[in-house]
């Protein structure tokens, strides 16, 4: 087991943290170091059910204690620790723009670097540091060097920006999209990898892979979808924005070719923040989004060159890292099953309801999708937060239809207990 002593002292003093950080030095901070500390040597899955724990983790946020927000797959809230570096570094960057900037943050990427391939389980010189998964996944997209008749494995169940980035090259290029059509949930790994080997030909140069789909948590078998793509001859490209720091698993175990993240989503990091991983032997070859001095260049950092950006929002990003890792990476993967796991057992006892996401954790996450009869998505997201100020969405999306429920690590069993009394009420009238 890793050191969890060495985790909180990261937590406590990386970066000077200590020193600017009031929740550190709270009595809610220090109660919470020790409490970790306690657990240090406990089983996961003991943890994952121990409310008292979770409770002191909540204490960690800002989130509001009258509206519930179970839409955590959109975006999540940042830690008080992670909030409390961004106005340092940025009151820090306010005092000479130039010279804190450039001089004195900037100092501070590759340490960063760094620490972002460690929790990956990658080398640092295959890690890049974007602003999210979009991004991220279009410099692959439109860096690829494809020709027209060239084929690209997809799915409808994709996330839209990265459809409408294929779109694009298709119109632009005359490559052709190939496109699988599910039907979800399906808890059937060998029949979702047929479905695309199926989709596979001579032309295919590349699938897209979402690992997690966003509108109902339905877990891809990214790895194993890679190695028949592989065997041949197939590049892979893999959207992890809703995998990365909440199923627990490093990008090499996909093996992939490419990856984009998001790391304002389960890592709690910063508003616009996120991760592109590419393979080292496959950097020569992808043309950046925005253009290199040498966009044949073997140095992952060719991807970087978006001109200024916000050193405050890229240097916290290590704090929601020391924050992850100080609550441990297996924790939190089985904490955030069981909580879906709890209101979807609690739920399923209602005459009226089901649930439109896989139910086992080989197949999911957190997320999951509530379907009432005769409530429509939208309707039923808006009685939520109007009568109980729940917050949801509703999705109406490619043969996916419900209210996308996503609680995250701050998330307690009271506020489960609360939503599922509020679905029994909305399900009865």
């Amino acid at each position: 087991m890793q050191d969890r002593r060495n985790f909180i002292w990261k937590v406590a003093s990386a970066a000077g943290l200590a020193a600017f950080s009031p929740f550190i030095q709270s009595a809610q901070g220090k109660n919470l170091k020790e409490t970790i500390e306690r657990s240090a040597h406990r089983d996961a899955s003991d943890v994952a059910t121990d409310e008292d724990f979770w409770y002191l983790i909540q204490q960690a946020y800002t989130v509001s204690p009258n509206i519930l927000n179970l839409n955590n797959g959109g975006v999540s809230p940042q830690p008080k620790v992670v909030q409390e570096a961004v106005e340092h570094y940025n009151r820090l960057s306010n005092e000479a723009p130039s010279f804190y900037m450039w001089r004195v943050l900037d100092q501070g990427k590759e340490p960063l670097r760094a620490k972002l391939a460690e929790i990956a389980g990658c080398s640092a010189e295959e890690v890049t540091i974007n602003r999210n998964t979009t991004e991220a996944l279009a410099n692959v997209i439109f860096g690829l060097r494809l020709k027209a008749g060239d084929e690209i494995v997809l799915t409808k169940q994709d996330y839209p920006n990265m459809i409408n980035a294929w779109k694009q090259r298709e119109k632009r290029d005359g490559i052709v999209l190939k496109w699988l059509n599910f039907e979800l949930p399906i808890e059937d790994n060998e029949r979702i990898v047929k479905e695309f080997e199926n989709a596979f030909t001579s032309k295919t140069k590349l699938v897209h892979i979402t690992h997690m789909v966003n509108w109902n948590g339905q877990l891809f078998p990214a790895k194993q979808i890679a190695q028949a793509a592989h065997r041949r001859g197939i590049e892979v490209l893999v959207d992890a924005a809703h995998t990365f720091a909440h199923i627990d698993y490093k990008i090499p175990d996909l093996e992939c070719d490419y990856l984009g993240t998001s790391l304002h989503k389960w890592l709690c990091a910063p508003f616009g923040s996120g991760l592109l991983y590419v393979k080292k032997d496959k950097i020569k070859n992808l043309y950046p989004l925005m253009a290199a001095g040498d966009p044949e260049s073997e140095d992952i950092r060719k991807f970087e060159n978006i001109g200024t950006r916000s050193f405050a929002i890229e240097q916290a990003i290590g704090h929601a890292v020391n924050f992850h890792l100080m609550i441990g990476a297996e924790r939190k993967a089985k904490r955030l099953f069981y909580l879906k796991k709890y209101w979807t057992d609690k739920a399923l006892q209602i005459p009226g309801v089901r649930i439109g996401s896989p139910l086992k954790p080989e197949f999911s996450g957190a997320i999951a999708l509530l379907q009432i009869d005769g409530i429509e998505p939208v309707e039923l997201s808006e009685k939520l937060f109007s009568k109980f100020k729940i917050h949801t969405v509703g999705i109406n999306w490619e043969n996916i239809h419900g209210v996308r429920v996503t609680p995250n690590v701050y998330t307690t069993l009271n506020d489960l207990d609360r939503f599922v009394a509020a679905i029994a009420e909305i399900a009865k009238k």
